[in-house]
């Protein structure tokens, strides 16, 4: 089995380390791995697969001659802007994780288990895009459902963890509570977000809009119908909650017109959807939340009801972990995808 030389952009950031462990979960065909960041970082170890690297500097000319085969970006948006043209034109196929790309009319954004077969446009710039983390987990849910009945409109509010906002706001979370719990969380600063964080929800994740949206809803309208090939309505509103790690959607999906949907026939299609996991039963107190989901690769949906007032609507709660599956697994599943299409041709 052929195996494959590695770039890590990121590789000491929350995403770039969940990378590498799952890289040697699902045993990915490595060869070597070069791990990148910015200077600050140089010379820090990783491991992966038994093998250990040191972390190199991100420069416009460290991919010539290493004979990359796959580039993970994921250490922002600008240094994708600006680094990844690099990566391609030294021969690799870059995955990136930022949001610069992914709007991009040539550039595929992938979900593969939802739209696999856009993986082969990569070709056209030599780069795919990882969705949002939000959309990844949601869209998983949509397309059984859409593949069942036709969705006309989605309704989602989200309840994101703060390692959505890396290290930083993990780091910052911890600080607060532990400041809360030593009687002087007045004294604690907001950095990682614009307000306090621990105790607290904040509704509002990313810059605000004009249409008066956050432009992290706009990523959730915008990237659902790039991913789904679709015209959906999609409304969001996504708030930052005090959770360590894993995303929540509460979602509310409006089929056709005329759809009298069943709750049985919409939960065995979610629970035949490839990654996506099913935990219902409210009289047993069973639904999906982030204890479950976090350090796992699945999605998974809970609460599936039917509106009381329209046949033609349906309500659930999805979870994941946003590091894994609305990140570094997405990712690496990309890879994956992206390999095997290569063997088949």
């Amino acid at each position: 089995m052929k195996k494959y030389n590695i770039a890590i952009v990121g590789a000491s950031g929350a995403v770039g380390e969940e990378l590498l462990r799952v890289l040697e979960e699902v045993d990915f065909p490595i060869n070597s791995i070069l791990p990148l960041a910015s200077v600050n970082s140089v010379g820090i170890e990783v491991e992966c697969q038994g093998k250990t690297y040191k972390i190199e500097e991100l420069t416009e000319d460290v991919f010539e001659g290493r004979d990359i085969d796959i580039a993970f970006f994921s250490a922002g948006g600008s240094i994708s802007a600006h680094y990844a043209k690099f990566a391609v034109e030294a021969g690799a196929v870059v995955i990136d994780n930022t949001s610069h790309f992914r709007m991009d009319p040539d550039v595929p954004l992938v979900v593969p288990e939802v739209n696999p077969e856009d993986i082969e446009l990569w070709e056209d710039t030599g780069i795919i895009a990882n969705p949002n983390c939000s959309t990844i987990q949601m869209v998983q849910i949509l397309k059984p459902l859409h593949d069942l009945y036709g969705i006309k409109r989605v309704d989602v509010c989200t309840y994101q963890a703060v390692s959505g906002a890396g290290k930083k706001g993990m780091d910052e979370l911890v600080k607060q509570m532990q400041d809360f719990f030593a009687f002087r969380l007045d004294e604690s600063e907001a950095k990682a977000f614009p307000y306090q964080i621990a105790l607290n929800v904040i509704p509002q994740i990313d810059k605000p809009m004009e249409n008066g949206y956050t432009k992290e809803e706009m990523k959730m309208v915008n990237e659902t119908n790039k991913i789904m090939h679709s015209d959906i309505a999609v409304s969001a509103t996504c708030v930052r909650v005090p959770v360590l790690r894993s995303h929540s959607e509460s979602i509310t999906v409006t089929f056709k017109d005329g759809v009298d949907v069943s709750v049985i026939e919409a939960r065995e299609a979610l629970e035949n959807f490839e990654n996506v996991k099913v935990i219902d039963d409210l009289e047993k107190g069973e639904y999906p939340m982030p204890i479950i989901s976090t350090d796992t690769d699945y999605t998974y949906v809970g609460r599936i009801r039917k509106d009381i007032f329209s046949e033609n609507i349906l309500h659930m709660w999805g979870v994941a972990d946003q590091v894994r599956v609305g990140a570094a697994t997405n990712a690496v599943r990309i890879a994956q995808k992206w390999i095997k299409l290569q063997e088949d041709v």
